[in-house]
């Protein structure tokens, strides 16, 4: 448990600006939100509060997390209302309450993937006409406003929820990187709900269009009002903390080799945002460290793939993935022990169980990109990365003080208070 917290504390750092110099909360609306939040309170005539954290990111739901006993503080009957205050604001920042937090950006994550998928309007193509087509109604029509030519970067022009449900009932053609920010964005809408996301924002902390753009921007994904990132790009520190730590966060699986060895630069990645993570696939993880074990995975794999022969449509796809009983069968005798070795490998828990959200090929475990990128580029391995991300931070801390002023009565306006200036990259 303490080697466990001590990770979980360095992943999770928060910024020197802590939330209680913003937030004027009362001691009931502290506890007020944090038993929202999953936390179950006591009292105790003891002298100190006596925590019992437990693992609730290694916990499938809130309600698991629960029954095992976890998220619970019992507070000592003589403190008086200052002294609750002080405890309940630690107790905000505190690694628990953040892996409490998780299970709810998992379920507006795993929201925002169901609407965006849902939405047969919503389409990849490389014809398109800019970096993003709106189609023949345009951007204003669907609710945004271009800032840069060639649809490279866009913001809301009249309501944020509205700007989004461009992407969630309307016509509108991205790349998969675009995919990610709109995944990225929509799980802030399906945590905030409409009304919160409109009021919390501005339009260009909402900015879409080219990563590049983006750091020219507000954009609360990567321009100035992202503020201080989490770094952990083989996702050591992620696997070590559980499966809830991996909720909603943003990433992708990008060809190793160099662009020369792309034979179709449409794929030549696939920017994913994670849904959810079995306790199989977590396990796996911690047990390999992260991403790195399975970079090396994926390349024998691709290897092996390298041996077999025929070059049908969608061929690893349908083989490995679908597992085609007809094409199975019809492999040449001396190639099976080749399939045999390729199943054992892609039979780990974690190529079955880590279930990310692409654009447009919606939601699937990882095992499929594998299979379908031997199709696409079967010159090149691929490996896994986690993007740099602020979930745990900046936009943790946000939704915290916009959840805080509402229950205090506060102000209605976007809170500006806990944000800090974009870490150096």
């Amino acid at each position: 448990m303490a080697l466990w917290l001590a990770a979980a504390c360095l992943a999770l750092v928060l910024s020197s600006a802590p939330l209680q110099a913003s937030t004027p909360a009362s001691a009931d609306c502290l506890q007020q939100f944090l038993e929202q939040l999953g936390w179950r309170f006591s009292r105790s005539s003891g002298a100190d509060p006596q925590y019992h954290r437990g693992q609730p990111c290694t916990r499938a739901s809130l309600a698991e997390a629960q029954d095992l006993g976890d998220l619970r503080l019992a507070i000592p009957d003589h403190y008086d209302e200052a002294q609750r205050r002080e405890l309940l604001r630690e107790l905000l920042e505190d690694p628990a309450s953040i892996c409490a937090y998780a299970f709810q950006l998992g379920d507006a994550s795993r929201r925002a993937a169901a609407r965006l998928e849902g939405n047969p309007g919503y389409r990849f193509s490389a014809l398109q006409l800019g970096w993003i087509g709106f189609g023949p109604r345009g951007a204003a029509q669907q609710g945004w406003q271009r800032f840069r030519s060639f649809g490279r970067g866009y913001r809301p022009a009249a309501g944020n929820a509205a700007a989004l449900d461009a992407f969630y009932v309307g016509h509108v053609r991205s790349e998969c990187g675009v995919g990610r920010q709109v995944a990225q964005l929509a799980t802030q809408r399906e945590l905030y709900g409409d009304a919160g996301f409109d009021q919390e924002f501005s339009a260009d902390e909402l900015s879409i269009g080219t990563f590049l753009t983006l750091h020219g921007t507000a954009s609360i994904l990567l321009g100035s009002s992202a503020g201080e990132f989490l770094a952990d790009g083989k996702a050591v520190r992620t696997s070590e903390m559980g499966r809830q730590a991996f909720m909603g966060a943003p990433g992708f699986i990008e060809h190793v080799f160099d662009r020369s060895y792309l034979d179709d630069i449409n794929n030549q990645a696939e920017n994913f945002v994670v849904v959810d993570v079995s306790e199989a696939a977590a396990q796996a993880l911690a047990m390999h460290g992260g991403f790195a074990h399975y970079d090396r995975v994926n390349r024998r794999v691709w290897e092996l793939a390298r041996q077999m022969p025929g070059h049908a449509r969608r061929r690893f796809e349908r083989l490995l993935y679908e597992r085609d009983p007809r094409l199975r069968a019809a492999l040449p005798a001396q190639y099976r022990p080749l399939l045999e070795q390729i199943d054992a490998l892609l039979a780990d828990p974690f190529y079955q169980g880590f279930v990310v959200y692409v654009h447009p090929r919606g939601t699937r475990p990882v095992g499929y990109h594998i299979a379908r990128l031997l199709d696409r580029n079967p010159r090149t391995p691929y490996a896994f990365e986690l993007a740099l991300h602020n979930l745990h931070t900046t936009l943790y801390r946000r939704w915290v003080e916009h959840r805080l002023q509402q229950c205090a009565g506060g102000d209605a306006g976007p809170s500006r208070a806990m944000q800090e200036p974009p870490l150096q990259r």
